[in-house]
């Protein structure tokens, strides 16, 4: 769903850009518009949302003139199912199974489950990821996002060998524990912030902590920042955010 409601500023300068098989929003850097050879943050919208969604973000930090943001959109088109203008989609979920969810007060333990489309938008976000390394040439790469793109960003994370400085994970979820369990220890000591809403009424507080447990046994440098609130994020994960950009973004 989209989070942009409280940024009001200007989207400012950015390109948009094909990178691999999927079109990405780029921004900062000596041209504002991804120049230089700094680190670079890669960032992912979550259901619902338009590939702009997380676009103000570069406005909000207080990170170096040389650090490069990129959006990647995701490829399912949502326009045509009666959401938003613009709204996008990494993969489609089951509405029915949601709505009843929230109707009843059930868990959606998601912990067992392989989305159909997972795979490939894995493919597509390698691809991504491979050209921002040949074309932009950072010096250092995080990898995160947003509900259904901190999914993405972790099966990336997970399933992808290249070195990462540090994997953001707000308001997301664990998926496909058979999959993702084994592989969490080649990335220990890695730095990961996670962030969630304790009445997150779409993915549980619970399976976030699971996951969070499962990366720290893994080895991870894992943060957690529980906050009082939905499916969001507050200034709490803001304020959180500057420090771990602070640090996993230092020479």
């Amino acid at each position: 769903m989209p989070i942009v409601v409280w940024f009001m500023g200007r989207l400012g300068a950015m390109q948009s850009r094909q990178l691999g098989s999927l079109r990405a929003r780029v921004v900062g850097g000596t041209d504002g518009k991804g120049g230089g050879q700094g680190p670079v943050i890669v960032l992912l919208h979550g259901f619902g949302a338009p590939g702009t969604d997380l676009v103000p973000f570069h406005q909000v930090f207080r990170v170096s003139s040389d650090v490069r943001w990129v959006f990647p959109e995701a490829p399912l088109d949502l326009g045509a199912l009666g959401f938003g203008p613009g709204a996008r989609a990494w993969w489609m979920i089951d509405m029915a199974e949601l709505e009843h969810a929230q109707r009843t007060g059930e868990v959606r333990d998601r912990s067992k489950s392989i989305p159909e489309g997972l795979p490939a938008v894995r493919a597509a976000m390698i691809e991504l990821l491979d050209a921002v390394e040949n074309e932009l040439t950072p010096s250092k790469l995080v990898l995160g996002g947003f509900s259904q793109g901190a999914m993405v960003s972790m099966d990336v994370a997970l399933h992808d060998e290249r070195p990462l400085a540090g994997l953001l994970q707000l308001s997301g979820t664990l998926l496909a524990e058979s999959e993702w369990k084994p592989r969490m220890a080649k990335r220990a000591g890695l730095p990961v912030l996670q962030s969630h809403g304790r009445q997150d009424p779409l993915l549980p507080f619970s399976i976030a902590e699971q996951l969070g447990a499962l990366l720290t046994e893994a080895g991870m440098d894992t943060s957690f920042v529980a906050f009082n609130g939905g499916h969001d994020i507050p200034s709490e994960t803001l304020e959180a955010m500057q420090g771990f950009f602070d640090r996993v973004l230092a020479v």
